[in-house]
């Protein structure tokens, strides 16, 4: 009998379709990028998913932002009513995180594009026993075929990129997580948009979360 899910099985295997269906998952962000990652995973099978924002849609997050329709609604409580999902309010900080336990999770989804609180979220994992990965820029670009994946150490051409790398070391943080980066230089000064590139940032997520998740099964 064939389900939403059967082609799915059919590509990644029965036995490790159940394995990292039950993947307990906290998705940080869900903007151009998380909204699309968060999706993509859910239509992989993947539905034990805990989704944080503090932000409600605009008329601006229109041309790339999955449900955007629902203007002035809190993103975290539209993705829960139609996924599913756990949704939480809030703005990631370390406030917030100092009561907020994250190591309850198997896997951590960086999509927010604040450098504060990407350094904070990275600090509070435990790379040795979650799997840790983050999306860099994908604000003012236009070829998504320039999207990469690579350590975030060795991530080039990319100046949120630059800047993690920057504020993790001096925060002190030590050890490595895999990150989705562009090499392409901005077409413009402010935050234009284009649904090709922070879709694919997203699309991107989830297959490096996929292949992770099958290393391990």
């Amino acid at each position: 009998m064939q389900d939403k899910y059967t082609r799915v099985r059919w590509l990644l295997g029965e036995e490790e379709f159940n394995k990292i269906s039950k993947t307990k998952i906290l998705l940080c962000g869900l903007g151009g990028v998380g909204g699309v990652c968060a999706d993509a995973l859910f239509r992989s099978g993947l539905s034990d998913i805990t989704v944080i924002d503090s932000d409600s849609f605009e008329l601006t997050n229109q041309n790339r932002q999955l449900h955007s329709e629902n203007l002035a609604q809190k993103k975290a409580e539209v993705f829960a009513r139609i996924y599913g999902f756990k949704a939480i309010v809030a703005r990631i900080d370390e406030k917030f995180l100092a009561s907020f336990n994250t190591l309850e999770f198997d896997v951590i989804i960086d999509a927010i594009d604040d450098i504060k609180a990407k350094v904070a979220l990275a600090n509070s994992a435990d790379l040795k026993k979650q799997i840790y990965i983050s999306s860099m820029g994908g604000a003012r670009k236009i070829d998504s075929t320039r999207i990469k994946v690579a350590p975030v150490f060795k991530t080039y051409g990319d100046a949120l990129a630059k800047k993690f790398r920057y504020e993790l070391k001096k925060s002190g943080f030590k050890g490595s997580f895999d990150v989705v980066f562009s090499d392409e230089e901005p077409r413009c000064k402010n935050l234009g948009s284009f649904m090709g590139v922070t879709a694919s940032f997203g699309l991107n997520l989830a297959s490096l979360l996929i292949r992770k998740l099958l290393e391990k099964a």
